[in-house]
């Protein structure tokens, strides 16, 4: 399915009124987001840093982190997030950055992704990273007013 901005836009007008009905036994939104328990889709997180794109990281190759399974290329990687793990983990939890910048939490693809003043951001989409690079700066303060607060 391709997400087009009236799906985008009806989105984010939908998910804060749909969740205003969840009931309130619902458990918080996870600190991390990580699709059944692999944080970044299975990618390598200092690969982001050192190879300048997203690399599958190897399943037998793996650290516990933030209640997550983070999977790296290499041992030396692995190990380097293991020494540093906030240098390397993405910001907002691996949320959406724009989400999170807008109020809300959204998935994300490694392919969607930015390195700002040494700190990995992600994104739902490289379309809406498009979206998010019109403002860099305006998104990374709203979000950082937004975060850990959208997780509720």
């Amino acid at each position: 399915m391709t997400l087009t901005r009236r799906h985008l836009l009806t989105l984010a007008v939908a998910a804060p009124a749909v969740a205003g009905f969840a009931p309130r036994a619902m458990a918080a939104t996870p600190e991390v987001y990580a699709e059944d328990g692999i944080a970044v889709d299975g990618s390598d997180v200092v690969a982001y840093f050192t190879e300048g794109a997203p690399v599958a990281g190897d399943p037998a190759i793996t650290a516990d982190y933030m209640g997550a399974t983070w999977r790296f290329a290499s041992v030396t990687n692995r190990d380097a997030f293991a020494a540093d793990p906030a240098r390397y983990a993405p910001q907002y939890g691996g949320y959406c950055a724009y989400a999170v910048s807008q109020g809300y939490t959204a998935s994300t693809v490694p392919e969607a992704w930015s390195i700002v003043d040494d700190k990995l951001y992600l994104n739902f989409s490289t379309g809406v990273r498009s979206r998010w690079e019109r403002d860099i700066p305006g998104h990374i303060a709203a979000a950082d007013a937004n975060w850990p607060a959208v997780l509720a």
